[in-house]
């Protein structure tokens, strides 16, 4: 038994120094239940005892959770008693049960059987472990399908995602164009930690034939979670970098001097930001739900929430924010209430837009199984490493001048917080040429909610109207 629990806490400590986080590729959870399962096998096969059923997962769990104790995150901290905390539980340990722990103990019942020959156990057991087993192989099935995107009928496009080197790390990006030798637009999505590839799939596949469309996932976002590690270089200054570099490496790839960038919500401030440093490797920047000074939005969006839960009986929602108090919070569940009631505080008809108005389309091909189910721990943790440093960005004081074409697409419906800071910074904005279109039905994602009207602004962007 002392040989079990040594080759699982071995087995322990290697997961939690390879994967920290738990299995977040194909390769990583494929490797994971291999692993597991040899190890489980020959921790059966050694004690000979049914035993290290037990004995093996317990001590890979404690080995596991005692080396990466400095790992920090919601995925990987102590549980929290709230809505998402339960998410990032059952998406961060949860999954990696699955696919290390329950593997593990499966492999040592088997083990442990192998050394008894002619003793068929009870039938209750027996049936218990062929379910295990089922769902074992079921879910290795589901983790070994890769993401793919679907070509282009004719020849010269390009369809493709991408795993590009940016320093030590690797970001993932969906690249399709119908015509290679069209301009290339690089797309930088909004919240910290989150996707939009499968919404750009959706509703944004127009964009395609007038432009190279790259959308990038952000760091610790979609393809590009596994990039989240050490989450302490994770800055405002490193992903404004990490634009940099893909900027640079698109302009190498498809021989442009120059792109186009277009920025949504948080992913605006970042995209700003690259360009007021480098404009000459832009040709325009296009911002929507366009973001410009989040701790002046936060306290705004608290204001409203908390007058919004007074006015409609939410005493216990009233009580919380009052005990808090208004924002920056320096704990990500503080923002909890912001996040989920801030929809339904803003609400408006959604019925003259398409179905972008809402969610992330994740039922793409782009995306695999755990990129999926790790879409919101991608958000809880890079939102607790990146958000406190975009607390310090204020566009009006910082970015008064930008020295390329800027286009805007607004919401008529976006939220408070947002639209006064926006209408500020615009005022005060000087630039070669600058525009401002409005939906008027839209929302926060106005360039999805309305795609065709989006498509026709980057039309005008191309012409340089």
């Amino acid at each position: 038994m002392a040989a079990v629990v040594a080759a699982a806490t071995a087995w322990g400590v290697v997961a939690a120094r390879w994967t920290p986080r738990g299995p977040l590729t194909n390769a990583q959870a494929l490797w994971s239940i291999g692993i597991s399962v040899a190890v489980g096998l020959g921790a059966g096969w050694w004690s000979r005892s049914r035993w290290a059923m037990l004995a093996a997962p317990a001590a890979f769990v404690v080995a596991l959770e005692l080396t990466r104790i400095g790992v920090r995150g919601p995925s990987v901290d102590a549980p929290h008693l709230s809505p998402f905390g339960m998410v990032a539980l059952l998406a961060g340990r949860g999954v990696h049960g699955v696919l290390s722990v329950l593997p593990l103990g499966l492999g040592a019942a088997y083990g442990a059987g192998l050394t008894r020959r002619g003793h068929r156990g009870s039938r209750i057991r027996r049936a218990g472990t062929a379910v295990l087993t089922t769902v074992l192989v079921a879910v290795t099935v589901a983790v070994s399908v890769p993401a793919r995107t679907a070509p282009f009928p004719g020849p010269g496009g390009v369809a493709e995602l991408a795993l590009v080197d940016v320093g030590p790390y690797r970001l993932g990006m969906m690249i399709r164009g119908a015509d290679v030798g069209a301009p290339v637009l690089l797309f930088i999505p909004g919240a910290p930690g989150g996707t939009e590839i499968g919404s750009t799939r959706q509703q944004l596949a127009a964009l395609e034939q007038r432009f190279v469309v790259v959308t990038l996932d952000r760091r610790g976002g979609g393809s590009s979670y596994p990039a989240l590690e050490p989450t302490d270089t994770v800055t405002l200054g490193g992903a404004v970098a990490d634009t940099v570099a893909v900027t640079d490496y698109l302009r190498d790839r498809f021989h442009q001097d120059k792109i186009y960038l277009l920025g949504h919500s948080g992913g605006s401030i970042i995209s700003v930001l690259a360009v007021q440093r480098h404009p000459g490797k832009y040709h325009a920047y296009i911002g929507t739900g366009q973001a410009v000074d989040l701790a002046a939005s936060d306290r705004l969006f608290y204001q409203d929430i908390l007058a919004w839960a007074g006015a409609t009986g939410h005493d216990s929602l009233a009580r919380r924010l009052t005990d808090q108090g208004a924002p920056p919070y320096a704990d990500v569940y503080l923002y909890e209430p912001i996040m989920t009631y801030a929809p339904r505080v803003y609400d408006y008809d959604h019925g003259p837009n398409a179905k972008g108005a809402t969610g992330f389309g994740l039922d793409v091909p782009e995306y695999t199984l755990l990129q999926k189910i790790h879409m919101m721990n991608g958000v809880l943790d890079t939102w607790s490493a990146l958000y406190p440093d975009l607390q310090h960005v204020d566009l009006r004081r910082d970015a008064p001048l930008l020295e390329v074409p800027v286009y805007f697409v607004q919401g008529g419906h976006e939220m408070r917080g947002l639209a006064t800071v926006f209408d500020q910074w615009y005022e005060r904005l000087r630039a070669p040429r600058k525009h401002l279109d409005v939906f008027e039905t839209a929302g926060h994602r106005a360039m999805f909610e309305q795609p065709d009207r989006f498509v026709a602004v980057m039309d005008r962007v191309l012409t340089g109207r």
